[in-house]
């Protein structure tokens, strides 16, 4: 399962707000609710989240297995 859990320590590392990621940069309320939820986002919204905090991939996704994978 990928996880977003670290695009939001980058986010306030960076001091981009969910605000100005919508706001200013367009990116949809959509996109960071299935963020949140670490739901199915396009590869062109993490391209994106990687241009805007200028960062790489691992800075905002993680892979994590999942608890019935490992089992």
């Amino acid at each position: 399962m990928i996880v977003f859990d670290k695009l939001w320590q980058t986010m306030k590392q960076k001091n981009i707000s969910q605000y100005q990621l919508i706001k200013t940069y367009g990116v949809s309320t959509g996109q960071l609710d299935r963020l949140r939820k670490n739901g199915n986002v396009n590869t062109y919204t993490l391209s994106l989240l990687c241009e805007i905090l200028d960062c790489e991939l691992a800075d905002i996704a993680e892979y994590k297995k999942d608890r019935k994978e490992s089992e």
